[in-house]
């Protein structure tokens, strides 16, 4: 098992979440997608302040951002993985990405959707 023992981590856990951190910064400093929905984000918050949403809705709204956010960096993940497997023009190469990317559309479809059910009543249009 090499020099680490059987079941003992590699990393402390502040460690850890540092690399975590690491990778999210990473990717907002690079990634236009992630760069959009952290601006959405902040815009939504705001909104959601502004009319004082109530717990239940938070919850939906908070879930919608962080499931947004956690597949763009997942999708940047496994962008970033492909390119460093293969700089050939490969269609599994695609494949994956496009998989990746279409993940993130669902979700942010779900999103918009979610945060129009909210929002919309809030503004006399629902």
């Amino acid at each position: 098992m090499g020099s680490r023992e059987k079941g003992k981590p590699k990393y402390p856990l502040v460690k850890s979440f540092s690399f975590a951190c690491q990778g999210i910064l990473e990717a907002v400093r690079t990634e236009r997608n992630i760069q959009i929905h952290f601006v959405v984000m902040l815009v939504v918050v705001f909104f959601g302040w502004y009319y004082s949403l109530d717990g239940m809705e938070w919850l939906f709204i908070l879930a919608a951002i962080a499931g947004t956010i956690a597949l763009e960096l997942v999708n940047s993940a496994i962008e970033r993985v492909v390119d460093l497997v293969t700089d050939q023009i490969h269609p599994l190469a695609k494949q994956a990405k496009d998989i990746a990317a279409g993940a993130v559309f669902i979700y942010a479809i779900f999103s918009i959707i979610v945060g129009l059910i909210i929002f919309l009543p809030k503004l006399g249009i629902m």
